[in-house]
């Protein structure tokens, strides 16, 4: 009996046990990416950039809270926020608590799915599915029925009272001790309201430096950006594959990236342009996916040095 039924149970025990672990310890043990990318034009000052995103609020998430809060401390000279940052149709004022430290900083925000619809309830196997058929959000989907509409709008008036830019299809800039910098932004291609249309022609020439800024991280987002020659793109999205396999990495992305960039510090070239591209793992989940596994959440601490 031993030798016939010992290995399932020691697989279901593994299972069991891994299960716990995402579930209990993982999805709650934040982090702080630190990366230095070597991009600025030559004799600027490094400039400390804190991304945060796919922040998930749920009603409840003290932990979750206090280390937004927490952040703060790195005094960075500017955040960028891209996306994701609800739930829970009854998170906007826990959010806003959590960001609320932050939102004494300069800022620039772009929007995800997730900001203006409330989670499904999804069998995990179909992100699997959706990467075979090349189908992601509604890029070869049809639209959820009966989705609910999250109560954005106050969110994005409080980021705009804190003096972050909405960078919604559109540009801004900002200037720190006389560097400025422009960015360009989109809305989120994983539900196609990105609109790059608006806002094509590249770099605004008369800032210093440049960043683009998405939520889901789509090629023909990152294309359209390098090939205007962007140094730099910002996104989050893919949770950095959420559910990881140790030692190989990410299945999924959750878009038409690839999963070795699913995550972290990259490029992306188009013909002879090359651009920087960041990925945040961030630092939530669906409430209905509570899960992380090899892929711990977090936040990113960006410094940007000048190009050697």
């Amino acid at each position: 009996m031993r030798a016939r039924y010992g290995v399932p149970l020691g697989f279901m025990a593994v299972g069991a046990a891994s299960l716990a672990y995402a579930t209990c310890i993982e999805v709650r043990s934040f982090r702080l990416r630190r990366i230095t990318v070597p991009v600025l034009p030559k004799g600027a000052r490094p400039l400390r950039v804190l991304q945060v995103s796919d922040i998930h609020m749920v009603s409840g998430q003290r932990k979750k809270r206090a280390w937004l809060q927490s952040l703060a401390g790195l005094r960075p000279d500017f955040v960028v926020n891209t996306g994701d940052n609800l739930s829970d149709t009854e998170g906007v004022p826990e959010l806003l608590d959590a960001l609320g430290p932050l939102m004494e900083f300069p800022g620039v925000y772009v929007f995800g799915s997730n900001d203006y619809y409330g989670p499904t309830l999804r069998n995990p196997g179909r992100y699997l599915l959706e990467k075979v058929k090349g189908k992601h959000g509604l890029n070869g989907n049809p639209p959820v029925v009966g989705a609910v509409h999250n109560p954005w709008e106050p969110m994005r008036d409080a980021f705009d009272e804190a003096g972050w830019l909405d960078l919604t299809n559109t540009r801004g800039n900002l200037k720190l001790d006389g560097f400025e910098i422009a960015f360009t932004g989109l809305d989120d291609p994983h539900i196609k309201r990105d609109r790059y249309e608006k806002v094509a022609g590249g770099p605004d020439g008369s800032a210093d430096f440049s960043i683009g800024v998405v939520h889901a991280p789509y090629l023909r987002a990152l294309d359209a950006f390098t090939a205007d020659g962007y140094p730099l793109v910002l996104a989050g999205h893919t949770h950095g594959g959420q559910l990881c396999v140790p030692f190989y990495g990410a299945l999924v992305t959750n878009c038409d990236l690839d999963t070795d960039r699913v995550k972290g510090l990259s490029t992306h070239t188009v013909d002879d342009r090359t651009s920087y591209l960041h990925v945040s793992a961030g630092c939530g989940t669906s409430r209905y996916t509570p899960v992380r596994f090899a892929c711990p959440p977090e936040a990113t601490l960006l410094t940007l040095t000048a190009a050697e």
